[in-house]
């Protein structure tokens, strides 16, 4: 894993068009219909910081994942510039998705930023690398729930996916599903985790997606969402959407 900051502007971001996904399940469309005709008309897109910095990935195809997600505005931006706006712009996202891989313990701006998490409602998503930014931090331990974050990888596996939780809002609307992916070998999320996505591989730890409680936040941790092969799955596109949501207070 080679680990860069790389930037992708908002201008660039928006050139690129809606990315195609087969089509989910009736159940899960189904369910999308409702929620939009419960929400009010005219509601605003929720409003997602999603956060890189720390490792390459697939630009294009990951703004093409995020403009993708329906009822929401998500723009991409590295931690340091998340960091160094001012509190009001940092708390004027309903939710901050974090897909950074920052392996030293964050100073200056980014601690500050970092260290407010938890103060709004604001909602957060850890994704994939993201779970093990910042090994040694306290403050990651708390929202990730992982308190080891050593890990080995291994990418583009076969895995079988099961719903742990199937009453859960983020996982109510799915079934089991088969996706290629990368995986940590490490330990499972710790007390105060609900358990939502597990798997049963060699290669994998056995929980990827739990949700937590940190200060005011909901918290969405996924460790899927490695590439392109992942996030045009269906099922990888439902979880992630829904869990923004669900972060969001929106579901």
């Amino acid at each position: 894993m080679s680990q860069f900051e790389t930037r992708t502007s908002r201008r660039d971001f928006l050139r690129y068009g809606a990315v195609a996904v087969a089509a989910p399940s009736v159940l899960a469309t189904v369910a999308r219909a409702a929620e939009r005709a419960a929400a009010p008309l005219g509601a605003k897109p929720l409003q997602v910081a999603v956060i890189t910095g720390g490792h390459k990935y697939d630009e294009p195809n990951f703004a093409k994942l995020l403009d993708s997600l329906e009822g929401m505005k998500a723009g991409v931006q590295l931690m340091r510039d998340f960091s160094a706006a001012p509190e009001k712009v940092r708390d004027s996202f309903d939710v901050v998705v974090f897909y950074t891989m920052l392996m030293k313990d964050p100073e200056g701006n980014d601690k500050v930023a970092l260290e407010h998490l938890g103060a709004t409602e604001q909602g957060i998503v850890v994704l994939h690398h993201a779970i093990l930014g910042y090994p040694k931090w306290p403050v990651w331990t708390e929202i990730t729930g992982l308190p080891d974050r050593s890990f080995k990888f291994r990418e583009g596996l076969e895995l079988h996916v099961d719903v742990a939780n199937p009453n859960h809002p983020i996982t109510q609307v799915l079934k089991p599903w088969d996706m290629i992916d990368e995986t940590y070998k490490m330990a499972d999320a710790g007390p105060g985790s609900e358990i939502l996505l597990t798997i049963d591989h060699p290669t994998s730890m056995k929980t990827i997606g739990w949700t937590r409680q940190y200060k005011k936040s909901r918290v969405f941790c996924f460790q899927s969402g490695h590439d392109n092969k992942t996030w045009a799955n269906p099922n990888f596109h439902e979880v992630l959407s829904r869990g923004i949501r669900w972060c969001a207070k929106k579901i």
